[in-house]
């Protein structure tokens, strides 16, 4: 991973530079395995980021904003009462693991100075945060709750003594010679980048494919000077933080990846470039997990939907033979001199054909041809009117498909607190159940919360990210002179500058906004209309989120997430 050993050195220096002498001022836990810590330092206001996540585990600054639950965590009110008001009096790491210690001192409940340590721990799925009482080495709470069943070694339960994670024995790769190194490894056994993660501590995989590439020639002269190089390097907080983008992923570190062959993004900080490296990426890790009952409900619907204008449009095919059965019922009639109950068919003349060929005509034997001419009569007037209601269906369908196409696109840009006003829409149309409220009261009417963008000239745009948002905004909020953009025949969301005479350069930034949160996110040169409001309308009876519009203009943006990022600052 990016964030190893040598990464929280650097980060750990980052975060003691910004912080040390802070006080803490307010804590939340806007997610189950996060920490927001509101630091005031140096005059400004700070925003540190503790994540235990499974995948996206990090300490660091971040601009990001984050939605707090209305009732906050038990580990949460924790930590609102042993570190609010204290003062985050050092950041440091343990050696060169990625373990994290927040020295934090204030005064307890009854006025005694008090020490604590906040450990963060980042080591994958096994990632933790923990309070720890300095004076008596005692957990007071983790995070995440790990027992002697799960963990032979310690158990970070609140009453229990805190131990730090097992040691390695590794070496520190800042000390080693080029005997150091050459002692390490074995030429014969091959995969060295391997061997010397497995030899020094603080390195990962990356860090030494690395050190391999700028050996060039892998051999024992130009292997141990390479990786002394690039330590030499780190030691020194010689630093360009960038993320590293190929065909196949995207990394970062604390300077550009040459081994990685691809394009490099600087970045003037660790944190700043974290922030870009996971923005959106935690977040739809977790409307994942809301939402994927939704998602399967929604993609069922969508299919049930489909099967059925398939079925539909073969009821019309049948429907368009209606004329053939009207021909036959007065061929019948034309010829009943020459028919007889009990024929199970009948060859006559076409009088209809120019060419004067004959029909084959299926008859019932047991009716008579008066009855046989009746029921054909009778199936052309049942196909004739069946094309109306069919055609009525077919567009009601495809109306449901489209729905649950829009939906499911934006379950893909959701946040969290968008998921919820999906499924209370979803609960209003009468889709899924109501939730039953426990004190039987109703709930009240909330106004949707909108994403807010700024462009380059400082005009304010708005995005609605489900249909409650884009109804709020186009037929609420938005004034009737202002500009409203979609993505042309994709779903996608409503999007509005706040201005009557937005500049060129506004519309193309608001237009790269509406394809991003469109089905069209990862195409290029994608269509987007414009119009003011007064010229969008909401059909009655149409579903949420729905619209048609008029007298509009198109350009062609490619969606961008780093314009994206940019406009959200």
């Amino acid at each position: 991973m990016s964030f190893d050993g040598l990464f929280t050195r650097a980060m750990t220096k980052e975060l003691s530079e910004s912080l040390t002498g802070g006080r803490i001022n307010k804590v939340h836990q806007p997610y189950k395995n996060e920490i927001i810590l509101m630091i005031r330092a140096g005059g400004k206001n700070h925003k540190l980021l503790l994540s235990a996540h499974p995948s996206y585990a990090r300490v660091q600054l971040t601009n990001e904003a984050y939605d707090n639950p209305s009732t906050p965590p038990m580990f949460c009110m924790l930590l609102r009462k042993h570190l609010e008001g204290y003062i985050l009096e050092n950041v440091h790491q343990v050696e060169l693991d990625r373990i994290i210690i927040f020295e934090v001192k204030g005064r307890n409940e009854i006025g005694d100075v008090s020490s604590k340590q906040l450990i963060v721990e980042i080591m994958g799925r096994h990632s933790n945060i923990t309070l720890v009482d300095k004076e008596r080495n005692m957990i007071l709470d983790s995070i995440k709750h790990v027992s002697f069943a799960i963990n032979s070694h310690r158990a970070l339960l609140p009453g229990q003594e805190y131990k730090l994670p097992p040691a390695q024995h590794k070496a520190n790769p800042f000390a080693a010679d080029e005997d150091d190194i050459l002692r390490k490894i074995d030429f014969n056994s091959g995969k060295i980048d391997k061997q010397l993660v497995a030899a020094f501590s603080g390195l990962s995989p990356l860090l030494a494919k690395e050190a391999l590439f700028h050996a060039g020639l892998a051999n024992r002269t130009t292997i141990p000077k390479a990786f002394i190089t690039l330590m030499k390097k780190v030691e020194k907080h010689a630093y360009s933080p960038a993320i590293t983008v190929n065909e196949n992923k995207e990394s970062f570190y604390l300077f550009p990846l040459e081994h990685a062959n691809g394009q490099s993004y600087s970045y003037p900080s660790l944190s700043a470039m974290l922030d870009r490296f996971y923005f959106g990426k935690a977040e739809r890790d977790r409307v994942k997990q809301q939402s994927s009952d939704l998602e399967r409900f929604m993609q069922t619907e969508k299919e049930k939907n489909e099967k059925k204008i398939k079925k539909l449009e073969r009821t019309l095919t049948e429907a368009a033979n209606a004329d053939q059965h009207q021909l036959f019922g007065e061929l019948i009639t034309a010829n009943m001199y020459s028919i007889a109950k009990g024929m199970k068919s009948v060859e006559v003349i076409n009088y209809y054909d120019e060419n004067g060929a004959t029909a084959e005509i299926p008859l019932d034997p047991k009716k008579t041809p008066s009855e046989n001419a009746q029921s054909y009569f009778k199936r052309y007037t049942k196909a004739k009117n069946s094309i109306a209601i069919v055609h009525e269906q077919i567009d009601k369908a495809k109306e449901e498909a489209a729905y649950f196409d829009s939906l499911l696109q934006q379950i893909q840009t959701a946040s969290p607190r968008d998921i919820e006003e999906i499924r209370e829409e979803l609960m209003e149309e009468g889709y899924i159940k109501q939730k039953q409220k426990r004190n039987g009261k109703k709930q009240q009417n909330v106004k949707p919360t909108l994403d807010t963008y700024t462009a380059g000239d400082g005009t304010e745009i708005l995005v609605g990210k489900n249909n409650k948002q884009n109804d709020y905004l186009t037929n609420k909020l938005a004034g009737r002179d202002e500009i409203w953009l979609h993505t042309k025949d994709i779903p996608g969301s409503h999007v509005v500058i706040r201005t009557k005479e937005p500049s060129d350069e506004t519309i193309l930034e608001a237009a790269v906004l509406a394809a991003y949160f469109s089905k069209a996110r990862s195409s290029s040169s994608v269509p987007v209309d414009y119009t003011r409001v007064r010229h969008v309308k909401k059909p009655n009876g149409a579903k949420p989120g729905y619209v048609i519009y008029e007298q509009q203009q198109t350009v062609y943006v490619t969606p961008s997430e780093d314009e994206v990022l940019r406009l959200k600052k």
